[in-house]
């Protein structure tokens, strides 16, 4: 009987080279609440390089030079950027074009023939993302914190910024965004009776369609804001994360429902979607798949037009309706 003869099989050593060869950075893991919680967040140091300078915040205009505020008679149909000098408000105009529409210019908000018009939806629109701003920057201080947020912060340079949402059912989980707050789908107690089980299978889904969307809105695993051990805690949950977590989505619920969805009248139709509404926020809007927008960047203190007046800014009154009417008004709010 002749011996059987071993020979090496190319393919599988140059799949070997291959491997050993093309070996990826390890995935770092920092903590983020308390030990042996397995509370931590995962991220390819590779990846998050590449997505820093993509999300990386303009440098700041000269500062504007030493001047007293002017006085509101000096310009025409001027309701938000109020109690500025000349100098810093011609500079947070020109900061504000090159954040939003820097092909366009001034004219993708004003009419040329007369800036002071307000002919142009995209000038009543902006108005409104002025106010919001201001809201956001006041408002929510537990949420942005110092960073503050700008116009670029969503609009990254585009005149749309690139995470938007509309309707499109009623189960549709981004309504958690709007008018839906249940997404508590596990219990403190096991074998729950039927009396008691509110949850479902649909329930579950919506939830962590939600879970996911927040995930990757904020480019970070699941817990960097929960305990993997215990979901339903907040006394362990990402060392403070799932708070921040709890106020941003109360942030975003409250600017859509106050700020976007009262402009469903001003939207012309190539802006709306497809079942007639207007576009509105989510996580990803300002995060663009970063953990902290533009990862932190103070933008907002360069600019003291983007920061809160000394009256509230709810003061303002809601942009004057045109005279095209929705064709169904429940579909600002979804029921």
């Amino acid at each position: 009987m002749s011996a059987t003869t071993l020979r090496p099989v190319p393919a599988l050593g140059l799949l070997v080279a291959l491997a050993l060869g093309c070996e990826r950075p390890p995935v770092d893991t920092i903590q983020t609440g308390y030990r042996g919680t397995a509370t931590e967040t995962n991220f390819n140091p590779r990846l998050l390089a590449k997505s820093m300078a993509e999300h990386r915040a303009p440098a700041p205009l000269p500062p504007a030079p030493p001047q007293d505020p002017a006085p509101d008679s000096t310009w025409k149909n001027v309701q938000v950027l109020k109690g500025l000098s000349v100098n810093e408000f011609n500079r947070t105009m020109i900061a504000m074009t090159n954040w939003v529409a820097p092909k366009q210019g001034c004219i993708y908000c004003h009419n040329p023939a007369n800036f002071a018009s307000d002919s142009l939806y995209t000038k009543v629109v902006a108005r409104r993302m002025l106010q919001m701003t201001h809201h956001i920057n006041q408002e929510y201080q537990p949420h942005v914190a110092a960073t503050g947020v700008t116009c670029y912060t969503c609009h990254a340079g585009n005149n749309v910024p690139a995470n938007l949402w509309f309707y499109t059912g009623v189960n549709q989980p981004l309504r958690h965004y709007l008018d839906r707050e249940d997404v508590r789908v596990q219990s403190h107690v096991a074998l729950k009776s039927e009396d008691t089980n509110h949850t479902s299978i649909k329930q579950t889904e919506y939830t962590y369609s939600l879970m996911l969307n927040i995930s990757k809105g904020l480019g970070v695993n699941c817990t960097f804001c929960h305990n993997s051990r215990q979901w339903f805690t907040w006394q362990a949950a990402g060392g403070g994360n799932r708070l921040i977590a709890l106020r941003g989505i109360r942030m975003v619920r409250d600017l859509n429902s106050n700020y976007l969805v009262p402009l469903q009248p001003t939207w012309p139709a190539n802006r709306l979607g497809p079942h007639g509404d207007g576009p509105k926020l989510e996580c990803a809007t300002c995060h663009q798949g970063a953990y902290k927008p533009l990862y932190g960047a103070k933008m907002a203190k360069d600019y003291p037009g983007l920061m809160p007046p000394p009256a509230s800014a709810d003061s303002y009154a809601a942009p004057p309706p045109t005279s095209r009417t929705p064709e169904d008004v429940s579909l600002l709010t979804g029921h």
